[in-house]
């Protein structure tokens, strides 16, 4: 067994492609391997911003020969098919062996494949990696045909064995392999052998290189917590930009420097958002006020003045671009705050295409506010404020800060919303309209909130359906399944009854007969604009763009007569929501089964709900849904279940055999044995118990009243022929079966249940 090191030295990798190559080289090397016959016991990869490592443990030195079998044609086959037989098997025709098969005799090879030397594989596998990885991006340089994400300086691959290490042979566009490597870039440059990867890994920490990322992570938020809490401040948590962080560095030293006084009154997420992404920085707190004081940087080497240049050179800058900040913040607070206000921003959305199918963000905008008109007595929500807010909620996209830092749409709505003077409710829903924007995300619950995010979502997907632009496979370019889950969130958290049918096909036909407007100008325009060409061109233009162009022109006036004959009367208008809504709904159905999926509800169990009436009630169709999943993880569900099945069973078979439908209700009359008559009783009670428990939405008592038949229709099922000789008895017996499926059916369509 011999121990393998790899290391692959260049310039600096990007900081968010790191993590992904190191599993890229692990991956292809280690299936290299392994297909070539090389096991192993272990392999880990390790990254810093200059090189890709990967340690495998106890690889086999040599593969194992390998003896494989291979069955040829027949005997007396013509010499042609024998000869590529032979080719294809590499083998000469007196190691043919004949045997016989029950298809008669057959030529049989013999094919050995000899082991080779673990380094002579190790070779051939890595030069096909480095030739082939699978960068984002990647680069040449010099001469050479090499790609690499940068250049590539060397390459260290050491085989290491108890009695010492070898260098595997390899030469790739003049990079030869070797066994030594590079410190730090400034503080140890020096290049420098290594036998093995205890040796690396201390030989690399002598030399100011901490190699496993998470290390990384690990001291630089120490240390930054650790100098926040000295100053009585805490960093700001973010992940993401530790990782980032500790990617660009090989070995990070934490400094944390002052924010100047003049922009300390600037918004924390201001402050946050502009250091985070020009800068790179950590933002520090004081957990009394909220307020950004400080910020941690992380250099990439010690230095005699313990950092002092370092962080006079980034404060300046960090100056520099908050100053930036400063001026769009102060220029855009002086526009909300004057007799325009935030309306001066909604002109220039006007002039901001929202989708070429679907108009501008001003036509959009006025599509949700009226929408959220409608949504508002729903949810709770005062009509004129959820309109209002609807109107300015995405009035910040025009603002010089949001142009700058887009991530912040939204949060800096709210700001200007209350520098406008606006109701507070309104300056919320501006940030929280977006909401959710994931499983994770928190749910709005203010009610003009609540209205504008409904409004929003459901403009949104209904636009999106109306030019037929929905999620393909894994393809959802528009995140049109994060607003249906959206949707179902702002639902069911709020305990919302909203008919969804309604909304969809009132809302989905305004916006489909908006876009199917908006095409037909479009061809109008384009029409035109042929038109005049062919004016222009009229000599000069030969057959064959004469007949292109009169083609072209067909399509497009066939599709405005269309147009104009099957959408533009009120007919057509409100046909297109009616088509659109149902797509839609089954659209929400899926995303909620999903959903439920995740907490546990069978979905089969959600398709028993889904098939019944109010579906489009996504409140009450999940209390079903609940309470259903509750009584059939029961006893007495599950049994009922089996007998449901049974009395359906036999129903079905008795109906397609006779051509008729028993759904007339048995006769107590023609009742002959006593579990008979318990079923007709049980049932009687149990239809008003059920339906009245529905109506009232007491889907535990209508689960309550199903339990109470579990019982009779056992003992029915155990005491009674349902196919009696007796005719009259048998359509009784029939049409008493088909009160089971009458009941039962008024909680869920237990037919879908799989048991």
């Amino acid at each position: 067994m011999a121990d393998l090191l790899i290391e692959l030295f260049s310039e600096e990798i990007p900081a968010r492609m790191q993590a992904r190559a190191g599993e890229d080289l692990k991956k292809r090397m280690t299936d290299g391997l392994v297909e070539a016959g090389l096991t192993y016991a272990g392999a880990h990869a390790l990254t810093t911003p200059r090189r890709l490592t990967l340690a495998i443990e106890d690889l086999l030195e040599h593969s194992p020969t390998v003896r494989e079998e291979r069955k040829g044609p027949k005997v007396g086959a013509p010499d042609k098919a024998i000869e590529g037989f032979l080719r294809g098997a590499g083998v000469s025709r007196d190691q043919l062996k004949e045997r016989d098969t029950p298809k008669g005799a057959v030529y049989f090879a013999t094919i050995e494949k000899p082991g080779r030397p673990a380094a002579e594989i190790i070779a051939e596998v890595l030069e096909d990696t480095i030739r082939n990885f699978p960068w984002p991006k990647s680069m040449r340089w010099g001469a050479g045909s090499l790609r690499w994400v940068r250049p590539l300086h060397s390459i260290l691959c050491l085989l290491t064995r108890e009695d010492g290490s070898e260098v595997v042979a390899l030469n790739i566009d003049g990079i030869k392999s070797g066994d030594s490597t590079a410190g730090h870039r400034f503080m140890a440059p020096a290049r420098f052998s290594v036998t093995g990867f205890e040796d690396y890994a201390a030989k690399l920490k002598r030399a100011f290189v901490e190699l496993e990322p998470k290390e990384r992570e690990a001291a630089i938020w120490q240390d930054a917590t650790n100098q926040a809490f000295a100053s009585g401040l805490e960093v700001v948590d973010d992940k993401g930009l530790l990782a980032e962080v500790a990617g660009l560095v090989e070995w990070p030293v934490v400094l944390m420097g002052s924010i100047d006084a003049e922009f300390l009154d600037l918004p924390p997420e201001v402050l946050q958002t502009s250091m985070k992404e020009h800068q790179k920085f950590f933002s520090v707190k004081n957990p009394k006020t909220g307020r950004i004081e400080k910020f941690i940087t992380v250099a990439n080497r010690e230095t005699a003045d313990d950092g002092a240049t370092i962080l006079a050179g980034n404060q300046k800058v960090l100056s520099a671009r908050l100053a930036d900040a400063k001026f769009f913040w102060e220029n855009d607070l002086r526009i909300a705050k004057s007799e325009v206000g935030m309306e001066g921003w909604l002109e220039s959305l006007g002039n901001v295409t929202f989708h070429n199918k679907l108009g501008t963000q001003a036509a959009r905008i006025d599509r949700i506010a009226a929408l959220a008109r409608e949504i508002a007595p729903i949810v709770g929500a005062d009509a004129d404020l959820a309109e209002q807010a609807a109107k300015v909620a995405k009035a910040d996209l025009s603002s010089e800060m949001v142009y700058e830092f887009p991530e912040l749409q939204g949060l800096m709505g709210r700001y200007y919303a209350e520098a406008a003077g606006l109701p507070q409710d309104v300056a919320n829903a501006c940030q929280q309209h977006y909401s959710p924007l994931g499983p994770s995300d928190e749910v709005p619950a203010e009610p003009v909130s609540v209205a504008v995010a409904l409004a929003d979502k459901i403009d949104t997907l209904t636009g999106f359906w109306a030019i037929d632009e929905k999620p393909t496979g894994s393809k959802d370019p528009y995140a049109l399944r994060r607003a249906a889950l959206g949707v179902i969130r702002l639902v069911l958290e709020n305990g919302l009854k909203l008919c969804l049918s309604i909304l969809l096909t009132e809302h989905g036909a305004k916006v489909a007969y908006k876009a199917l407007t908006l095409e037909h100008q479009n061809l109008a325009t384009e029409r035109s604009q042929l038109l005049k060409q062919i004016t222009k061109a009229q000599e000069a233009l030969a057959d064959k763009d004469r007949e292109r162009v009169d083609a072209q022109l067909s399509v497009i006036s066939n599709r405005m007569v269309h147009i104009e004959e099957n959408y533009f009367e009120q007919k057509g208008f409100i046909h297109l929501g009616r088509k659109l809504a149902p797509n839609l709904l089954s659209f929400f159905h899926d995303r909620l089964k999903v959903f439920l999926r995740d907490q546990g509800i069978r979905h089969d169990v959600i398709d028993a709900c889904i098939a019944m009436e109010g579906n489009d009630d996504l409140t009450l169709l999940v209390k079903r849904a609940r309470a259903l999943e509750e009584f059939m993880s029961s006893e007495d569900g599950g049994n009922l279940l089996q007998g449901f099945k049974r009395a359906n069973n036999i129903l079905s078979q008795a109906e397609e055999k006779d051509g008729v439908e028993y759904s007339y209700g048995a006769d107590k009359k023609f009742i002959e044995d006593a579990a008979e008559a318990a079923l007709f009783d049980a049932l009687a009670a149990g239809e008003g118990a059920i339906s009245s428990a529905i109506e009232a939405e007491d889907f535990a008592a209508a689960m309550g009243g199903m339990a109470a038949l579990r019982a009779p229709v056992d003992a029915f099922f155990e005491a009674v022929q349902v196919n009696s000789d007796n005719s009259v008895v048998r359509r009784n017996r029939l049409n008493l079966l088909s009160q089971i499926r009458k009941v039962c059916g008024q909680v869920a369509d237990l037919s879908r249940i799989e048991g």
